[in-house]
């Protein structure tokens, strides 16, 4: 019988999906183990080898873990609202939903053939309606809840509004705006429901407001940080300035603290936590109002060094903070306004990465030194971000490397930290006054007690009070683009007002274009029917909008991480029409217990998915308040690229060994047209349908008959040409030999080089394996007793691939298999005792072959139902031992004799052997050597 993977591998596939194989069930007697992957955006490009790697060591656990009898959830979507689908029904004018059904069913075509354990009737799309209606709702209960800081969670909004009524807000502890005025409840009860719902939305969980955005033109949205690289959008490379605009926001700052001490009880990577840690920013130290000479106006600065507050020398305010166009003089707007035009078009990542450049202007304006009452000079930086802290640095050169940089870079005075101060003052004890006449209080014992003095002597005069701040600001939660989920939100005077939960969801409308409207509006402002009638509760068209009964409707969508942000409790109960999930199923499941997936999201996703499980949690939605137990980064398979030569201002293309000392410029080919030993094919890529025109008139120069192309590895990606398709991989070699050779490449968490002549190794290794089992004439397992040796074998394997899996080591694992195989194969092994365990141990990394040789075995149910095998490591202990036996030193035969032999049993044995007779010739031995366990040597 051949080994016919194709035949094999299809023929299980099938019967997984029919017989819905690894279909969880949401009440079992078996303990849960709920394993996530990330889910995918499915672009239109599909899968590249290097997209199943986080997948297939996922589905190895997951299948480990049934094997255990655990009842295994182990689901798969797709994140499917996003930028790349909007784009090119921007180019081509075909809607989303259609590109988006086209690229899930390639994906979910790929998923499959590579043989994962998914549970697909569980299968979430977060632009289907039934989905995204879920979403909507969760926002609704952000927009209806406030965080009150003495409970420490989210409540609801109208208990806040009792509290208005009843005693104003003064002794209200709330994360709201930092502008909020007092007020009676005799002045709350006059107001008008229009004044109170602008003072509510202050408070508010998600809320409007005006904020500096990510503004790209090129896409005509509001972009997130993390989709920021270098200044450009991550999508299509195009510039992104910075602009204010009114957008939904969503207050993940309340949850600031929360977030960093739940950190403390997740098992996450520990660059990853370290990430958060530095993204959330806690710091302590004082916020210090300065006056504005000349002006009613005043700065808040935060410092964590209160109490070098003397040495304060000038001031750096972001060029985006609101002050500067107040305070700039008529002198400097001039410079100013260019300066802030300049900076727009940074991002911050940017500002915040370079540490070198020094720019910067002068406002012209003076602030006033709290204690000594000197005018301090006010400038802009664009080291300086509006977003963090107050948007204001309160600069102490001669205490702070940036500020001592600008500070000689635009010749500012330094001077020392305790100028100014009267030291004389009683209020110094005589150890203070040493320590402050040496200029040496900072690194002095008494740094805490002079942080402590500073912060009440501003208390005293008014001018500053201790605080712990964060780096970590509101997160902007609107984006002006077509395919995201819409708001569930109508205006009435401009004020935002929610539909009704019972009438969700509401749909994305039919466009005719997806660009913003000529008026600058956002796409959906395209659409003709987008207006809420408060009558019949639903969307009509928007010429009956009359403002009393029929409303404009929200033009913004969700952004990207909306969707992702609580995905993990819909696979829960995916299906149920009533709720995010059931309290049966979510209190079944409780959380994940393995979550696998890329690095890259730990400040974006992995964050923000964090804040909205607290908030479910506060609001007794979901049981947990971490949505995942252990989570696990996978590294990333690198493509290996090919590079021909052209030399500069021909038309001329040198193979590789030619272009020394030559001008060449390298240019990416297409890796599928470059063999084994990077040879390129000229014709095949001459023939090219994409790029073959462009090569039609190309002299290439050959060295020794061949044209040799450059290796180098990069990045898998479709604009390198190095993708390789697992398609292409599938059909050669298999889904098994995939799965296997993407564990081998080496450790999960690390980069590797992808080498596609590599995977003949571990499909030669299946073969061998299913030699072990079949020969020509079929199956050649029996009932035949096992022997040591192969029992040996099958436990300390047993032992291996148990202790890799759990520590998800599954590069050793399959040289452990091979290992196994070869020995197994020596020992012409035929035993059902050992190859049937041995199938099962194989069965999560190769699980279609393992299926086979099993229903072979005479099993007519999966192998996924069956029990692990038990380590048994009395078959690991030697009993007996082989002894050398030498005569005068030299080893002449070999004895197998028990370990528990005493010397004299070892010494008589050995001298009864005909062998030893035979040698010594009736010879009498003038000494016998013995050392139990190691030799026999025999003198004579």
């Amino acid at each position: 019988m051949k080994y016919n993977f194709n035949e094999i591998e299809a023929k299980w596939q099938k019967y997984w999906a029919e017989n819905q194989t690894f279909k969880a069930e949401n009440n079992s007697d078996k303990p849960k183990y709920y394993v996530l992957d990330m889910f995918p955006y499915p672009s239109g490009a599909g899968l590249h080898v290097g997209h199943p790697l986080g997948y297939i060591a996922s589905d190895i656990y997951a299948r480990y873990k049934r094997h255990q009898g655990f009842n295994v959830l182990h689901p798969q979507g797709y994140d499917s609202f996003g930028l790349p689908a909007e784009q090119y029904a921007i180019q081509t004018g075909q809607h989303p939903a259609i590109t988006t059904k086209d690229n899930i069913a390639t994906y979910r075509r790929q998923l499959d053939q590579i043989g994962f354990s998914f549970d697909w009737s569980r299968e979430v799309r977060t632009s289907d309606p039934n989905y995204y209606k879920w979403t909507q709702w969760i926002f609704i209960q952000l927009f209806n809840s406030w965080y009150n800081n003495d409970s420490d969670k989210a409540e609801d909004i109208g208990e806040l509004e009792k509290l208005f009524a009843i005693e104003g807000n003064a002794n209200v502890n709330a994360v709201c705006d930092d502008d909020i005025k007092l007020f009676t409840a005799e002045e709350w009860n006059k107001l008008s429901t229009e004044e109170q719902q602008k003072i509510l939305l202050q408070y508010r969980l998600t809320y409007l407001a005006e904020t500096e955005v990510n503004w790209c033109p090129a896409l005509g949205t509001v972009l997130a940080n993390d989709e920021i690289v270098n200044g450009v959008s991550e999508r299509g490379g195009h510039p992104v300035v910075r602009k204010k605009m009114t957008q939904w926001s969503m207050r993940i700052s309340a949850y600031a603290e929360r977030l960093l001490q739940g950190l403390e009880k997740i098992d996450w990577t520990d660059s990853l936590k370290e990430s958060q840690r530095n993204w959330i920013g806690k710091s302590v130290g004082a916020s210090v109002t300065f006056n504005v000479n000349k002006h009613i106006a005043k700065i808040e600065v935060f410092t964590t060094r209160p109490d070098t507050i003397f040495g304060v020398s000038f001031m750096t305010l972001a060029p985006e903070h609101d002050l500067v166009a107040q305070i700039t003089t008529p002198e400097q707007q001039a410079e100013v306004e260019a300066y802030v035009e300049a900076t727009a078009k940074r991002s911050e990542r940017d500002r915040m990465a370079d540490v070198k450049t020094i720019t910067g202007v002068f406002t012209g304006a003076y602030a006033e030194h709290p204690f000594t009452k000197a005018p301090i000079p006010i400038w802009i930086g664009d080291y300086v971000l509006a977003g963090y802290g107050t948007g204001v640095v309160m600069s102490v050169p001669c205490g702070d490397e940036r500020d001592y940089a600008f500070a000689k870079h635009f010749d500012l005075p330094i001077p020392n930290i305790f100028e100014g101060i009267d030291i004389s003052e009683k209020a110094f004890s005589e150890k203070e006054k040493t320590i402050i006449a040496n200029s040496d209080f900072l690194n002095g014992l008494n740094y805490k007690k002079a942080t402590k003095r500073a912060i009440y002597e501003l208390e005293q005069i008014g001018q500053g009070q201790g605080k712990t701040n964060y780096r970590l600001r509101d997160a902007v939660f609107s984006r002006q683009r077509y395919w995201g989920e819409p708001f569930p939100v109508y205006y009435v005077n401009g004020l935002p007002q929610m539909i009704a939960t019972e009438y969700l969801p509401i749909e994305l409308p039919e466009v005719e274009k997806y660009l913003p409207t000529e008026t600058g509006e956002p796409p959906l402002g395209n659409a003709t029917k987008w207006a809420w009638d408060i009558e019949t509760n639903k969307v009509v068209d928007n010429e009956k909008i009359n403002h009393t009964t029929v409303f404009p409707l929200e033009l913004n969508t969700m952004p990207g991480w909306a969707g992702s942000s609580w995905y993990f409790n819909r696979y829960m109960d995916a299906n149920n029409p009533d709720a995010i999930a059931s309290k049966e199923a979510l209190n079944y499941w409780q959380d994940v217990d393995l979550y696998i997936g890329g690095s890259e999201h730990a400040t974006g996703h992995l964050l923000y998915s964090r804040f909205w499980q607290k908030f479910l949690f506060d609001k007794g939605v979901v049981p947990t308040d971490e949505y995942a137990k252990k989570l696990i980064n996978q590294g990333m398979i690198l493509g290996t690229s090919a590079f021909v030569y052209r030399e500069e201002g021909t038309n001329t293309y040198l193979s590789l060994g030619l272009i020394k000392d030559k001008n060449v410029q390298p240019i990416h080919v297409k890796v599928k047209y470059v063999n084994a030993s990077d040879e390129l094919d000229i014709d095949g890529l001459k023939a090219d349908e994409e790029f073959g025109e462009d090569y039609k008139d190309v002299e290439f120069i050959l060295e020794n008959g061949v044209y040799k192309v450059g290796r180098d590895v990069e990045k898998m990606s479709k604009s390198k040409y190095n993708v390789v398709n697992p398609d292409d991989i599938v059909a050669d070699y298999g889904a098994d030999s995939l799965r296997l050779y993407e564990m081998f490449l080496g450790p999960l968490e690390q980069y590797k080089p992808w080498n596609t002549a590599g995977i003949s190794g571990v499909h030669s290794f299946l073969k061998k394996l299913w030699k072990l089992y079949v020969d020509e004439n079929g199956l050649k397992v029996s009932d035949v007793t096992p022997t040591k040796d192969s029992l040996k074998t099958l436990h300390k394997t047993i032992k291996k691939v148990q202790d890799d899996i759990e520590n998800f080591s599954f590069n050793t694992s399959v040289s452990t298999f091979m290992i196994a195989v070869n020995e197994l194969t020596q020992q012409k092994c035929q035993s059902k005792a050992i190859l049937e365990p041995l199938l099962v141990l194989i069965s999560p990394y190769a699980p279609h072959i393992a299926e086979e040789l099993w229903s072979l075995l005479g099993h007519n149910t999966s192998i996924a139902t069956a029990n692990f095998p038990e380590f048994n490591e009395n078959h690991l202990v030697e009993s007996s031992k082989n002894y050398p036996i030498s005569f005068n030193g030299k080893m002449r035969f070999t004895m197998e004799l028990p370990l528990d032999m005493s010397k004299d049993e070892i010494e008589k044995t050995v001298l009864a052997n005909e062998k030893t007779q035979e040698q010594l010739g009736g010879r009498t031995p003038k000494k016998v050597i013995v050392v139990p366990g190691k030799i026999v040597n025999i003198v004579g």
